[in-house]
């Protein structure tokens, strides 16, 4: 099993509440948008930025009760974490399980 593969496990694992998901989408995009507004506003970028972390954190203190997959896997979570989002985003875990219904 790839690292990547590894930590992408353990942060599905780690989002199970529905509000949480939905919190961590939202950081997915605001981290996403401060990369773009970086060139343009990098006060902006920073403030979306803040707000991702505070988001994602906040999710995983109030409703899963534990530690952001990022303590365990630094670096590569943010990795998964776009991987799960874009799955959810674009329908790619479904183009992935059309035919035998196991994930690739």
């Amino acid at each position: 099993m790839s690292i990547l593969q590894e930590a992408k496990d353990h942060f599905v694992a780690s989002h199970q509440h529905p509000i949480n998901q939905g919190l961590h989408h939202v950081t997915n995009f605001l981290a996403l948008s401060a990369i773009v507004l970086l060139f343009i506003n990098p006060k902006i970028s920073l403030i979306f930025l803040v707000i991702s972390q505070i988001s994602a954190w906040g999710g995983h203190a109030v409703f899963e009760k534990n530690h952001p997959a990022f303590f365990k896997y630094p670096g590569v979570t943010i990795l998964a974490s776009f991987s799960w989002s874009f799955e959810r985003w674009f329908g790619l875990r479904r183009l992935l399980m059309k035919g035998d219904r196991t994930p690739v």
